[in-house]
């Protein structure tokens, strides 16, 4: 038996990991069971020291600031692998990853994955689409991203003007390059549609 594994892919601030635990969440509430459980691509993020002596700290949370390898690798295993593990999380206090942050039972058939860079057609990142069963591209309007991720940024200990020249300099330039592969996902869904039917 394989896991069924399901992307959630999206510009940062888009709201995938609220999507993703709704999901999960509905889904253990219909079986009874731990039937879903999410696997936050961001537990894959270099650590702060990697980052700082590879000269990317100030670009953190772009595409070549992950352990994708060791991402794709862990998804494989997940996937092929129905055996209870545990799945690395970003902690947004300490500003690094927390290693076993997510538990996946024998019970859980059902991985949903989340991240920015799930779609992108780049050297490591273009071997996470095959191992998605279905995925989908959460869309949202640039400003209203901008908005969500200076606030993001500043309830994390951030300086305002600090925040918005990081929104400005990296976060929304990942939101471009993540957009430009959007058409790799089976469906894309708008922000306002979530909305809508809430």
């Amino acid at each position: 038996m394989t896991r069924f594994v399901v992307g959630i892919a999206g510009p940062p601030g888009a709201g995938k990991s609220t999507l993703a635990q709704a999901i999960r969440d509905w889904i253990n509430a219909q079986s009874g069971a731990h039937a879903a459980e999410v696997a936050p691509m961001d537990g894959f993020h270099l650590d702060n020291a990697t980052l700082r002596r590879l000269g990317k700290a100030a670009t953190k949370g772009a595409a070549d600031t992950f352990a994708v390898a060791e991402y794709v690798a862990a998804l494989r295993r997940l996937r092929d692998d129905p055996a209870p593990t545990t799945w690395p999380a970003y902690d947004r206090t300490r500003h690094a990853p927390a290693a076993d942050a997510v538990t996946f039972d024998a019970e859980t058939g059902i991985v949903i994955t989340e991240g920015n860079y799930l779609l992108l057609d780049a050297p490591g990142w273009a071997e996470v689409r095959p191992l998605l069963d279905l995925a989908y591209y959460l869309d949202a309007d640039p400003a209203d991203l901008a908005d969500r991720l200076v606030r993001r940024h500043v309830a994390g200990g951030m300086e305002l003007a600090a925040a918005r020249r990081k929104v400005a300099e990296s976060d929304l330039r990942n939101a471009r390059l993540v957009a430009a592969h959007r058409d790799r996902a089976d469906e894309i869904i708008q922000i306002q549609d979530l909305q809508s039917d809430s």
